[in-house]
């Protein structure tokens, strides 16, 4: 179910103490951030980032490459990525995001300042996530990129951008990158509020066996090596894990999880080719009434609905090839991907159904073909150092999902069926210059071209019609399927960002950037509630809603090292609007039209690392959100409130 919401006013505080051994990057290898290689150090183990400008261990003939949101005068050109340009940037090593506690692998992304991932209905569904004010749902506007491969789906059955991040496996990160923002010329329709990059290891020294039990049903397993084989390396990995949790009802989730890569050559020059496969099993305990467990009627580990819960699968199979010289660098990569979900849900227990209850089966099924590929060249402009850069992502998802009620996960009833076929072409740019050694500008645009068709096989359930007294028929007679039908959008988004320094170990950051929302494709063609099926009532007529939104931002910061040898600082202050808030209504399917929203507010991080083996981390963000215009139907319920005490005017 899709909540979306905004609230007073939104913050977070988060304090860390992690502390390493000192030794612990001889088993790390050099990392790989969107091409930008690292060497994990001492210090990066205790949680401060890796110094971006110390070169990585090299082969014969390749050289180390640039300092990452720097412009390289000569020598090879590392692979294409986002100019560090916006001061809530970050780059993470793997040993960082390990180095802090947590209990689901999606919640290793909280490492992200002001990032909040939650998890309810069982240990197999998507998280939810919360980030600047945002009820992300389950990943709309906070785009997930896992080696080149997008986790987010698009007209997913619950929820739109449903980002499912329970088959990633920390101990496996190289690197992860986190961005903030409409601000980067790379980040298409999910980026908005956030995007975060993660990147698996290639190879291991020594390999890896770990294994842990603990209370509550608790057991993980997880076994990697690599091999050289036919002239590269070998990388495998395989998790198994069960967990029960505190229920009466035991979530008995089994998930089985395997890694397997082959490459060749380095992240700058070579090739790989990789295989995933995730599965995972579970009952899920819901939310239950506050007053059946003050009454004594139900524990407060209890259920309503013991059949609760779900399945999930993912299946991929992916490329890279890499190629960079001394004034340019090229990287390719191709997807495949096979993703099934079964949700069985009751969030109302008896409301609607007395007898059999209200559970109902929600289910997506697809396939998901991409490319991406981008090519960056350094050249002269005006006696000054320049980067352009240059990309394309594509994806196209053949769907099938829909929902129905259920009894004990048994369907009864189709309320919605689908067949989607959703494309998206994203061409981009930037450059990059550095004007003096203190000031540097970066400007790009993006174009996004999406094209959805939605193809419903059911019949609608049809009104009679009836003369009335004056006569004229009333009730609509319809024949033929509903909710059918082609939509296609453009949106193009500048994209500027400038930064000053350093001066003193500061630096200070101005951004600007337009971005895009995409909406689910069944609410831009939907004319008839699914739920309801009779077009002239108040709750079957449907607006449809555009397949895109515009998305504005803007943030300037500090980010310093001046004040402590080893306190690393920055300072953001960020707004950000969207044209239109759309909801996504779980129980129906449907998408509807919302109010334009602005947020502001500001971010505070702390990092330091007095020795090598120790890290002290203390953030802060506050948000601001707020409905833009007028709400009448709103305005209507908050007076009646006022004056009778009644929630719905209607009702009067």
């Amino acid at each position: 179910m899709r909540i979306r919401h905004l609230a007073t006013g939104v913050g977070v505080l988060a304090f860390t103490l992690a502390v390493s051994p000192s030794n612990a990057q001889q088993r790390l290898p050099t990392i790989d951030i969107g091409g930008a290689r690292h060497r994990v150090s001492n210090k990066a183990v205790g949680g401060a980032r890796a110094a971006r400008a110390a070169p990585a261990a090299t082969t014969a003939g390749e050289a180390s490459p640039a300092p990452v949101g720097s412009v390289q005068a000569s020598g090879p050109l590392t692979q294409p990525k986002a100019p560090d340009t916006a001061s809530s940037t970050r780059t993470f090593t793997g040993a960082q995001v390990n180095a802090v506690p947590f209990a689901q692998p999606a919640e290793a992304l909280e490492i992200t300042p002001g990032l909040v991932v939650t998890q309810h209905s069982g240990a197999g569904k998507a998280n939810q996530y919360f980030l600047r004010g945002f009820a992300l749902d389950h990943g709309n506007d906070l785009a997930l990129w896992l080696d080149g491969m997008p986790l987010n789906m698009p007209s997913h059955v619950h929820g739109q951008g449903y980002a499912d991040a329970n088959m990633l496996i920390p101990e496996l990160l190289s690197g992860v990158e986190v961005r903030k923002g409409p601000y980067f010329a790379d980040g298409g329709a999910f980026a908005s509020a956030g995007q975060i990059n993660m990147q698996y290891v290639d190879s291991l020294k020594g390999g890896l066996l770990l294994g842990s039990a603990g209370a509550f049903g608790w057991v993980r397993t997880l076994g990697a090596r690599s091999w050289d084989v036919a002239g590269g390396t070998l990388i495998a990995a395989l998790e198994l894990n069960h967990y029960n949790g505190p229920w009466i009802r035991p979530d008995d989730a089994k998930k089985i999880n395997g890694f397997m890569r082959w490459s060749r050559g380095t992240q700058e020059n070579g090739a790989s080719i990789t295989a995933m496969a995730y599965s995972n099993h579970w009952w899920a305990t819901d939310q239950i009434p506050a007053r059946a467990v003050q009454q004594g009627l139900l524990s407060r580990w209890g259920t309503e609905d013991p059949s609760d819960g779900g399945n999930a699968a993912r299946y991929s199979l992916s490329a890279r090839w890499s190629q960079a010289d001394t004034n340019s660098a090229s990287r390719v990569e191709g997807f495949i991907i096979r993703n099934d979900l079964n949700l069985y849900n009751n969030y109302t227990f008896f409301l609607d159904n007395p007898i059999t209850g209200d559970q109902a089966h929600q289910y997506d099924h697809r396939s998901i073909f991409g490319l991406n590929a981008k090519h960056a060249l350094l050249y002269d402009l005006l006696g000054h150092p320049a980067e352009t850069r240059v990309g394309l992502q594509g994806r196209y998802d053949l769907i099938r999902n829909g929902f129905g009620d259920s009894i004990f996960r048994q369907t009864y009833d189709s309320i919605q069926d689908n067949y989607i076929k959703e494309g998206s072409i994203g061409l981009w740019t930037d450059t990059t210059v550095r004007w003096t050694p203190w000031f540097r500008t970066t400007l790009g645009a993006r174009f996004d071209y999406w094209n959805a068709t939605v193809k419903n096989p059911q019949n609608p359930w049809v009104t009679p019609l009836v003369l009335d007294d004056d006569g004229n028929f009333n009730g609509f007679a319809y024949t033929g399927t509903f909710n059918t039908g082609t939509r296609a959008q453009t949106m193009g988004s500048p994209k500027a960002g400038l930064v000053l320094g350093p001066f003193n170990n500061t630096e200070f950051f101005l951004n600007f950037g337009e971005g895009l929302q995409s909406s689910d494709a069944r609410g831009t063609v939907a004319y008839l509630n699914p739920a309801d099926g009779s077009r002239f009532t108040d709750t079957g007529l449907i607006l449809p809603v555009p397949l895109l939104v515009k998305t504005r931002g803007a943030e300037t910061g500090v980010r310093s090292k001046a004040i402590l040898d080893g306190l690393d600082q920055s300072l953001s202050l960020w707004w950000q609007d969207f044209d239109a808030e759309n909801l996504f209504e779980g129980d129906s399917g449907t998408t509807v039209f919302g109010r334009p929203s602005r947020r502001y507010g500001f971010e505070l991080t702390n990092k330091y690392t007095p020795t090598s083996w120790a890290l002290f981390e203390g953030d802060v963000s506050a948000t601001h959100a707020r409905f833009r215009g007028s709400d009448l139907v709103q305005a209507a319920a908050y007076q009646s409130i006022l004056t009778t005490g009644l929630n719905d005017p209607c009702t009067r």
